[in-house]
């Protein structure tokens, strides 16, 4: 890779309710997609600081992390994803524009990319994961 080369490297975060669901949220660009809360690092930032942003952001709510259980190679964005456990600060959920719905679901109804990495990091044993999708 060289020095000028695009590429990428994003944040989500792994946040379930009190019946263990998790957390995704409709999107309202790139295909009204769900997905777990996150998104980009940008210039200047940490991981940590991306996230707490990106929570922020399209939340409403500020979150805890507790840790980065995995970092995950996706060919199709040419990025690396860092998934981390968190759970949110109490209040009530205010998406921003860029998301039109948010629901908790269970592990089965994820996409095979997205169970993979929620399993990783409701797993967690203390070590890293790392794939390719």
């Amino acid at each position: 890779m060289a020095f000028d080369d695009l590429f990428r490297v994003g944040v989500h975060a792994v946040i379930t309710d009190e019946e263990g669901r998790i957390l995704i949220l409709k999107s309202t660009y790139d295909g009204c997609r769900w997905g777990l809360p996150g998104g980009s690092v940008d210039p200047g930032e940490t991981i940590h600081e991306a996230l707490y942003r990106e929570c922020r952001e399209e939340l409403g709510l500020e979150v805890n992390i507790f840790y980065l259980s995995g970092v995950y190679y996706h060919k199709a964005y040419n990025s690396h994803s860092c998934i981390f456990r968190c759970e949110l600060e109490k209040g009530n959920i205010k998406l921003s524009s860029e998301h039109s719905e948010y629901r908790y679901i269970s592990l089965d109804e994820l996409s095979e990319v997205q169970r993979q990495r929620v399993m990783d990091c409701l797993q967690f044993d203390g070590k890293v994961k790392s794939n390719k999708f």
